[in-house]
């Protein structure tokens, strides 16, 4: 997850989080995206960096 200039990467396989959980990492007290989304794959971007999506699209 990419938000501002900090970063979470979250490894869906070790750490197993519910439904419920990977929501609230995503979405912000009202319920919507606290930021852009993009799926692609396997991979899940919330945010935006330059270099993150460099390395999804080029």
């Amino acid at each position: 997850m990419a938000r501002g200039k900090s970063f979470r990467h979250v490894n869906m396989k070790s750490e197993r989080l519910s439904n419920q959980e990977l929501t609230d990492l995503i979405t912000g007290r009202s319920g919507t995206l606290r930021a852009p989304a993009i799926c692609r794959g396997k991979t899940l971007i919330v945010g935006y960096s330059d270099a993150l999506y460099e390395k999804l699209f080029v």
